[in-house]
């Protein structure tokens, strides 16, 4: 039955009684969660206090750290002690200079010193014979008379010269020879490019040509020497010279991410020194950006003519700065991220943990950087709320489930109270039905019997005859329930005797037959009024012969017989049968009836329990038949099964044990 059928009057005491204990447990659960959360934000701030003391001292030891290599840059002995790590590169700015330490360390220089080129008018007289007059053998000539000249800087412009003649003229091994002959006066400049660097690039370009099996030893030679920083270059010479080498052998001098990142940081500091304006750049400074995915750290002195500084990667400022921090990192327990001044990360936040963080901004502390501190595990910081916190959430779940299952208990007996009240009273509005229609036909039959209306004996015996049954109809009323009551408080002694479950069918059947006959069977007036019911009865031959108690069952079968007529209106006849079942007897009785629905078929044994469709038909009843009929069953160690389906009827089965396994069961049953 659902919820809304049972809440029916008197259901505001069950409304009464939820109010009077879910609130308070409501009000309970919230004032426990509303500690719970201030309890967390206490932990919390304590934790927070507890970073922004470990940031202090952090902050802290990271001013002395900087004060120290600061301190070493105004040093006049800066250049010849500084030795920064395979990260970091220390830098001497000029006017019109630009020096760095270790030189290697950057793939090009933002500036480059000025230098000095072999007068063109040397040149003009072998050039009016290779561009005017296309005579490759006279510009030849000409040049070669200057490739014997004292001058360094004007025999590297001849042998360009030549090289390039040679070219023309298709000469080629001759111009990898002059090429090469250029490429051993070294550094010496032209147009400010070192002329051993012009002349190895070109034999490059004519290998492309000519050999290319010869091409790659000599480009991968070029590349080494480009890398490691053997001629002072600026970016447009150095970038001309990456290019050519990728197309080359496929490998990008620039993409060294690491030596690329200090590269541009020394290009950013030049530019700051010469934007501010050398003579008012004095003093130290301190800076940090991302470069190429990287953290830079700048930090400088400048005076009015030249300026000192020192271009950190992340990695040196692991191993020089914050290495020293471990003790103070490891005693607080914490960790720490180091961003640029905008507050950016490099490349990614540290950890999720640096989301709640203590802050100090460079504006904030006069650092290059913008430092966070976190927790170095935010479990055991919270550890403290967590043990707490479980606490408290087990006392709440626990009045929670006590609450719950005080009120579901409560509810539950209060509701079967009710409908054991229900039905109680239910049981007695059918009794009292019942006893009526036998009780009244006794009535009208004795008034006319003693007004001495019944004048023949012939009439006077039929009073008599309907007397007889309607006071057996009483008696079995009468004797039905006595029976059921002392079913229900177990005092029935049943006598199990042999018997023949087929005879025992045939006699309860043709009583039934009688009453049919008679319209005594039945009180609903519809049954009255048509009393065309049958009972169709089948005998399996040769049975075998089962232990029962002769009345029990015949009562038994009586009520499913009863039950078939009274809910099959429609269905004139009633089918018994008698049969074997996997070496058991099994008695069937199905109709056609109104059938039961198939979530009230389990609770059809119930005492006073009666379906929606016998309320809905209006059909009468006690309610106790069925319960009775499984009592009988179950007390002979049988079963009693239903298949039934609204509108489609109902078969009721009693299996009952033979004989033969009767008794071997009584005699595996344990001694009492």
């Amino acid at each position: 039955m659902s919820l809304l059928a049972w809440l029916r009057p008197p259901r505001h005491l069950l409304v009464l009684f939820l109010a009077v204990t879910l609130a308070p447990a409501a009000g309970l659960i919230w004032l426990g969660w509303r500690l719970l959360q201030q309890d967390r934000a206490l932990v919390e701030q304590r934790v927070q206090e507890h970073r922004e003391r470990a940031a202090d001292l952090l902050v802290a030891a990271l001013e002395q750290k900087l004060l120290a290599v600061e301190r070493d840059l105004t040093r006049s002995s800066a250049l010849r002690d500084a030795q920064p790590g395979d990260d970091a590169v220390l830098l001497v700015l000029g006017p019109g200079s630009a020096d760095a330490v270790p030189a290697f360390r950057l793939l090009y220089y933002p500036v480059v010193p000025p230098c000095r080129d072999a007068p063109a008018s040397l040149f003009r007289d072998g050039e009016d014979r290779e561009f005017r007059l296309g005579d490759h053998a006279a510009a030849i000539a000409s040049f070669r008379d200057l490739a014997r000249s004292p001058d360094a800087a004007v025999r590297a412009g001849a042998y360009l010269r030549i090289a390039r003649n040679l070219r023309k003229a298709s000469q080629l091994e001759a111009a990898l020879t002059a090429y090469q002959e250029l490429a051993r006066l070294g550094p010496v400049p032209i147009d400010c490019v070192p002329a051993d660097l012009v002349a190895r690039r070109a034999r490059c370009a004519l290998l492309a040509e000519m050999r290319r099996s010869e091409l790659r030893g000599e480009a991968e030679a070029l590349y080494a020497d480009l890398r490691g920083g053997r001629w002072r270059l600026d970016r447009a010479v150095y970038s001309v010279h990456a290019e050519d080498i990728k197309s080359w052998i496929g490998v990008d001098p620039t993409a060294d991410r690491e030596r690329l990142a200090l590269t541009v940081g020394a290009e950013w500091l030049w530019d700051r020194w010469q934007a501010v304006g050398r003579g008012d750049a004095r003093g130290p400074g301190r800076h940090s950006m991302e470069v190429e995915g990287r953290l830079l750290t700048f930090l400088w002195n400048a005076t009015g003519d030249g300026l000192v500084g020192l271009v950190a990667g992340p990695r040196y400022a692991q191993r020089e700065w914050l290495a020293g921090l471990r003790t103070i990192l490891n005693t607080q327990g914490v960790q720490l991220a180091l961003r640029d001044r905008d507050g950016r990360a490099a490349p990614a936040p540290a950890s999720a943990s640096l989301l709640q963080a203590a802050r100090r901004t460079a504006s904030d502390t006069g650092l290059p950087w913008t430092v966070v501190v976190a927790s170095a595990d935010p479990g055991a910081d919270m550890a403290q709320l967590a043990a707490r916190r479980h606490l408290l959430l087990s006392g709440l779940v626990l009045v929670v489930i006590l609450v719950s299952a005080g009120s579901y208990f409560t509810a539950r007996a209060f509701l079967r109270e009710m409908a054991a009240a229900r039905l109680q009273s239910d049981f007695v509005a059918a009794v009292s039905h019942e006893f009526r229609t036998p009780l009244a036909s006794l009535r009208q039959f004795t008034e006319n019997l003693l007004d001495g209306r019944v004048t023949t004996e012939e009439r006077r015996l039929t009073y008599y005859q309907a007397q007889s049954r309607a006071t057996e109809r009483l008696h079995r009323l009468v004797e039905g329930l006595l029976d059921f009551g002392r079913m229900e408080a177990g005092v029935v002694g049943y006598r199990l005797d042999p018997l023949d479950a087929g005879d025992l069918a045939r006699s309860v059947v043709n009583d039934f037959r009688q009453d049919l006959a008679s319209g005594d069977v039945t009180s609903d007036p519809a049954h009255r009024r048509d009393h065309a019911h049958d009972v169709e009865l089948t005998v399996e031959a040769d049975l075998p012969v089962v232990r029962g108690d002769r009345e029990a069952l015949a009562r038994a079968l009586w009520n499913l017989l009863d039950n078939a007529v009274k809910y099959s209106p429609g269905c004139p006849t009633v089918w018994v049968e008698v049969a074997r079942e996997s070496g058991e007897v099994a008695i069937r009785v199905r109709d056609r009836g109104l059938g039961i629905p198939a979530d009230e078929q389990p609770r059809i044994y119930r005492k006073f329990f009666r379906g929606s469709a016998a309320k809905a038909a209006g059909v009468k009843g006690t309610g106790i038949g069925l319960a009775m009929v499984q009592h009988i069953v179950r007390a002979h160690r049988g079963r009693l099964r239903l298949e039934s389906a609204p509108g489609a009827g109902s078969t009721f089965t009693m299996v009952l044990p033979t004989q033969k396994q009767d008794t071997v069961a009584r005699n595996r049953a344990p001694d009492p």
